[in-house]
């Protein structure tokens, strides 16, 4: 009786390991952040004009390692510069602030680091998020330079689920896009 009981749980974690080792990966990562900055910072008849440049050197946003085996790489759906700049544009026009290609108000964002990296076992991984956001803000008269971070560590049993890591990554970079906009020095830096 014991041992049929034990090749039972052998089996079926035989199966999961199975079952979750041909799932098939993304081809991609989606992402999407949600902001919800605050309405009570007026940009009235302020103009700025806005530069974000990707400065990694790899742009893939989720690594995945395993050993023994070639790293697994997945890039956002768009290219994230492109995202950072309609999602903070987007948030900054209900602010009030005008955009302008010869604003004196010189808005430039660097991605130093966006980055998810799975350590992949048979039984488990462990995911660490690393975002940091350099912001640079010239208003005619002075510059201003102030670095954004946010990381974090996940684990979890089997195989990492790209779902869960992307709206783990959305929800930091949500997180690190709030901080720049509702910053109060940036806010006050503005001509």
């Amino acid at each position: 009786m014991i041992r049929k009981s034990l090749f039972i749980k052998l089996y079926s974690a035989m199966l999961v390991l199975a079952i979750t080792s041909c799932a098939s990966l993304p081809s991609h990562v989606i992402i999407a952040p949600d902001i919800t900055a605050s309405s009570a910072i007026n940009h009235h008849n302020k103009l700025a004009q806005l530069n974000v440049v990707d400065m990694r050197t790899a742009n893939h946003i989720v690594q995945i390692v395993r050993e023994g085996d070639a790293a697994i790489i997945l890039s956002a759906q768009q290219r994230l510069e492109d995202t950072l700049s309609e999602s903070l544009t987007q948030q900054w026009l209900k602010q009030g602030l005008t955009f302008d290609a010869n604003a004196s108000n010189q808005i430039s964002i660097a991605i130093e680091q966006a980055l998810i990296r799975v350590n992949q076992e048979t039984f488990k991984y462990q995911a660490q998020t690393h975002i940091i956001l350099k912001v640079t803000l010239n208003n005619g008269e002075e510059t201003l330079t102030t670095t954004f971070k946010n990381s974090g560590n996940s684990n979890g049993p089997l195989q990492a689920d790209i779902a869960v890591l992307e709206r783990n990554f959305n929800q930091r970079l949500t997180n690190v896009l709030q901080q720049i906009l509702m910053n109060e020095q940036l806010n006050h830096f503005f001509k």
